[in-house]
């Protein structure tokens, strides 16, 4: 593992999910940065990172992620995600440093039954998506060194997110109601983790867009089902349709990513979502 690998977001979940996988596997030459010691805004802050540490890689967890917040606060999400996105791509071009950024299924409108591949039109239909997709571009304008990974569902047993929040609501209440009718695939942060670690190691420069999530189809509610099953959590599931629990942003419909081009370029066996979910909960028990 080449030394040395900044991790901006570096507390929290996928940046804690990292951390984790990379004690597992003894690497020591990360170094997680939060908001405050890694400003992605504060580009002196950045200037003076990069010159200390002159790292190799650079991994950027950081994002503004509050989808329905997002949509009256487009100024700081924007600054966020396009602007500090656009920044670490800059220092990277400046220092010699690869970019490994991860982005969002929300970039595409979703509205079609199709596996979305790193091809098709990204179209995103809200704040949230816009900014994201702002980024990518413009990491690519400015950065060739880079890997722009898209995910979904992230969850993992760390921090908030649906499997956490799914699991306290089943023990408080007696019946619960999810939407049915959106439909993806939800993604284990530490298997995303590995991934992102994997990339590192394997390093073939075959830099652009990659798709990666746990394998498999879900709705909101099914995967709330087999959290409850795999949990052993006696709570009435209702599916209900998305218009009967309106938000503020708009999601897509059908937001299933094919995981082909990842699979093939880096050699990567993906787990299945359900497999995953199992071992999240047992971590989750302990």
């Amino acid at each position: 593992m080449k030394n040395k690998i900044l991790v901006f977001g570096g507390i929290g979940q996928l940046g804690t999910c990292i951390e984790k996988v990379s004690m597992e596997r003894g690497l020591s030459s990360l170094l997680y940065l939060d908001e405050i010691h890694g400003n992605i805004l504060d580009l002196d802050l950045l200037h003076q990172l990069f010159q200390k540490e002159s790292p190799q890689f650079v991994i950027n967890c950081a994002a503004y992620t509050a989808v329905d917040k997002a949509e009256d606060d487009f100024q700081l999400c924007k600054k966020i995600n396009q602007d500090g996105a656009e920044n670490l791509a800059g220092l990277c071009a400046e220092y010699n440093a690869t970019l490994i950024h991860v982005s969002t299924d929300f970039v595409f409108e979703g509205n079609l039954p199709k596996l979305l591949n790193e091809q098709d039109i990204a179209n995103p239909i809200n704040v949230y998506g816009i900014t994201k997709l702002d980024g990518e571009l413009g990491i690519a304008r400015l950065l060739e060194a880079h890997y722009i990974i898209r995910t979904s569902w992230l969850y993992s047993e760390f921090a908030s997110n649906f499997v956490k929040t799914m699991r306290k609501l089943g023990t408080d209440r007696d019946e619960l109601g999810v939407i049915v009718d959106q439909v993806g695939t939800p993604t284990y942060a530490i298997d995303l983790a590995g991934v992102i670690l994997d990339i590192i190691t394997i390093d073939n420069e075959k830099y652009g867009t990659y798709h990666y999530s746990n394998e498999g189809v879900t709705s909101w509610y099914d995967f709330a089902k087999g959290i409850f099953d795999i949990s052993e959590i006696e709570v009435k599931l209702n599916p209900i349709p998305g218009s009967a629990y309106p938000t503020k942003a708009v999601r897509p419909a059908f937001s299933v990513m094919d995981k082909s081009k990842i699979k093939t370029t880096f050699g990567i066996v993906i787990p299945y979502w359900r497999d995953s979910l199992v071992k999240c909960i047992n971590e989750l028990n302990k």
